[in-house]
């Protein structure tokens, strides 16, 4: 595989309910990452000593994370008024050659910052709060 551009990993963010999703405006990093816990069923048993663990399960979870200027008043209402109302709408994660992920996620963080001589910036944290599809590019 050939190496990607880094802004074609967008966030998208259902605005209405109604299955549209559109680019979280004026992001300029971005991250998703993917997390399974471990069920250790090791024993006594377990061949040499070495650790087992049982296929299938434990808790799923995602996180995605970006920062970037604000460029849509929007898409930032939106996620403000995600992050008060306690809502976990429908995202989605479009990954370069790999595939898209979508489901729910709650705002878990939004963070304002700026200097007197340069823009006004944000950084938004996202965790997945049910069950994740995911479609291949």
């Amino acid at each position: 595989m050939a190496a990607q551009n880094g802004k074609d990993l967008l966030i998208k963010l259902d605005l209405t309910g109604d299955g549209q999703f559109e680019t979280i405006a004026g992001l300029r990093a971005t991250r998703i990452n993917f997390n399974a816990e471990q069920v250790d069923v090791t024993s006594l048993e377990s061949q040499g000593g070495w650790r087992e663990l049982l296929s299938g399960a434990g808790v799923k979870s995602a996180g995605i994370s970006g920062s970037g200027v604000f460029k849509d008043e929007g898409t930032d209402e939106r996620a403000r008024q995600i992050f008060f109302d306690g809502e976990t709408p429908g995202f989605q994660v479009i990954i370069p050659d790999f595939g898209v992920v979508e489901g729910p996620f709650q705002v878990t963080s939004i963070e304002y910052a700026g200097s007197h001589n340069g823009e006004a910036t944000y950084e938004l944290s996202l965790a997945s709060a049910g069950a994740l599809n995911f479609t291949a590019l």
